[in-house]
């Protein structure tokens, strides 16, 4: 009896919990992984409901759940013999949250958005320094618009926050011939950063920036972050683009920023308040340009690879990718 138990293959249940969860299961079952079943592809609150009154224990059987924070976040208290949750996004702060549960192994997406963004950074910094606005308008006005444009070569981008997003953006920046600085809690990972700064020195940071890119989680350590001080270092001319998270600017004090020209322009794709509600300021708020939350699209593709990898390490208990700190929040 010890010898055939011996043989019994130790089976590990999956459910997925995401808006693509069709194409997550396509993609995993496309790979045979050994050992893993998944019991369930759940798009959203109500099919997870469903699912549930057709099996009462089926959120009995879960050992791993690859899914979105926020609908992970809804169900997570209802999965006791849960041991890894697999983020299909790099901010985890719905799992944060005082009175969750914490018992697990959590991991997120950090890496697989730094092309994107890197994407679309780059793309409103040469929207800018090229004046391809301005472009549009003159040949709207017919109007032969020959004044020169800018250049990205020899401006400083400073980033808050250089974890692997941030690394990936100072990368592109070297291309760009873009002087680069950091500002991160300890890590001087990135080779492609020329200066770091730590702690207290936000303002020598920010001092007389061109472009300032925020990539930092929404912590407790983080929330405005991005403030009337902030701000106030920085020169008239620069352009502040948000791409971590909506808490960690200080919303009031970009509007007054914007609007009395104490900086020249900011691009925001994340906000306290998602989606962002039809009498905010923001609206109207000048030399303000909004993207809502589309910076870095999730892939499915790029996602499940990420899954298949830390599954692997997983089942031959290696460290897995990108697993998240949950005092530090990231």
């Amino acid at each position: 009896m010890g010898l055939f138990r011996k043989f019994i293959r130790q089976m590990r249940n999956l459910i997925i919990l995401s808006k693509n969860a069709t194409e997550y299961r396509r993609l995993i079952e496309s790979e045979e992984l050994p050992d893993l079943e998944i019991i369930a592809a759940l798009r959203n609150i109500g099919e997870i409901n469903l699912e549930i009154k057709r099996d009462q224990g089926v959120l009995n059987k879960v050992e791993i759940v690859l899914g979105d924070t926020s609908l992970v976040a809804k169900v997570i208290k209802r999965i006791p013999g849960l041991r890894w949750v697999q983020s299909t996004w790099a901010g985890v702060e719905p799992l944060l949250e005082l009175g969750l549960r914490k018992d697990y192994l959590l991991t997120n997406a950090r890496t697989v958005f730094g092309p994107f963004m890197s994407e679309y950074v780059f793309s409103y910094l040469l929207l800018h320094e090229r004046r391809i606005l301005e472009r549009m308008q003159a040949q709207q006005r017919h109007v032969w618009d020959s004044t020169i444009t800018g250049s990205l070569r020899g401006k400083s981008l400073g980033l808050l926050g250089v974890g692997s997003i941030g690394s990936h953006l100072a990368s592109t920046a070297r291309h760009f011939g873009l002087q680069v600085r950091g500002y991160s809690r300890v890590s001087q990972a990135s080779l492609d950063v020329d200066q770091y700064f730590h702690g207290d020195e936000l303002q020598e940071f920010v001092t007389g920036l061109d472009y300032l890119v925020n990539t930092l989680p929404g912590t407790p350590q983080t929330r405005h972050i991005v403030n009337s001080d902030l701000l106030g270092w920085l020169p008239r001319h620069a352009i502040l683009i948000n791409v971590g998270r909506g808490s960690t600017v200080d919303e009031l004090a970009l509007v007054s920023a914007l609007t009395s020209g104490q900086i020249s322009a900011a691009v925001l794709d994340v906000f306290d308040e998602e989606p962002l509600p039809p009498e905010h300021v923001f609206w109207n708020t000048p030399n303000l340009f909004i993207t809502f939350h589309t910076a870095a699209p999730s892939v499915p593709r790029d996602l499940a690879s990420l899954f298949i990898e830390n599954y692997h390490r997983y089942r031959q208990n290696l460290p897995l990718l990108h697993k998240v700190d949950f005092d530090r929040g990231y």
